[in-house]
């Protein structure tokens, strides 16, 4: 089967980007894919208009963007990491006696790929499928904490890119920024009746081999029933199921 030229180039920049330790000269581009320069600058324009391509125009490099992350983390987002966590998700489950949630980030949002729902325990919003703004959510803290800095303010550059005010979740990157330094401090992130009134949530962030955050553990319970000892239970648990997972994705 003949290929498609422009689409086999972009496919190499691609490819060539992903392997470079960070953003790089179109020039270098070009040289080491033996790609003309106006061809080179033509294709960083397409990727860059759809985002898999970012340009930092004050050092004149350019690197994978937003969207090719997304891209990548979507292989685990679908059948290999529900095949690799619906048991210890269940277990988590059956150890705290209530429901767990397992989610993955896209772009601002979180999108809820198991939920083990435990016997008599309040009904969620988070069922599979659904997506909820990250920055409100602990599993979405938990990732957005393991991101580096540059990455958090390029999802979040402006006000608007919050939503709407509720009144209970971070409205800034400043406030954001906050919230995830206690995050990256406590090891754990959390929310508390920001989602749903009278529940609350515990999450941490499941890494890669390269440690990317891929995934995020979560624990709902009622916010009447915590004490220090369910949180510490619920921690406990939590820990070690994202260690579980953890080492299935090839991380130490």
């Amino acid at each position: 089967m003949a290929l498609v030229p422009a689409a086999e180039q972009t496919l190499r920049i691609l490819s060539y980007l992903a392997k470079q330790a960070g953003p790089v000269p179109a020039a270098a581009i070009s040289r080491s894919l033996s790609l003309p320069r106006s061809t080179t600058y033509h294709l960083l324009d397409t990727l860059m208009a759809s985002g898999f391509v970012v340009h930092y125009p004050d050092q004149r490099v350019y690197g994978l963007g937003l969207t090719a992350y997304e891209l990548g983390s979507g292989y685990v987002r679908q059948e290999p990491l529900q095949r690799l966590a619906r048991r210890p998700m269940a277990e988590l489950a059956d150890r705290c006696g209530n429901s767990a949630h397992l989610s993955v980030l896209l772009g601002r949002d979180v999108i809820y790929v198991i939920e083990e729902r435990a016997p008599r325990r309040p009904m969620l919003i988070t069922d599979v499928g659904v997506r909820l703004p990250a920055h409100a959510t602990a599993s979405g803290r938990a990732m957005l904490a393991a991101l580096p800095y540059q990455q958090v303010r390029a999802l979040y550059p402006n006000k608007d890119a919050f939503g709407a005010d509720t009144g209970q979740v971070p409205m800034s990157l400043s406030a954001l920024r906050r919230v995830l330094v206690e995050v990256r401090r406590d090891g754990w992130a959390s929310e508390d009746g920001e989602v749903t009134e009278g529940l609350a949530s515990r999450a941490m962030a499941v890494l890669d081999a390269n440690g990317y955050p891929v995934a995020a553990v979560a624990v709902t319970f009622p916010q009447e029933e915590r004490t220090p000892r369910l949180l510490a239970d619920v921690t406990a648990s939590i820990t070690a199921t994202v260690r579980t997972l953890s080492r299935r994705l090839g991380a130490a």
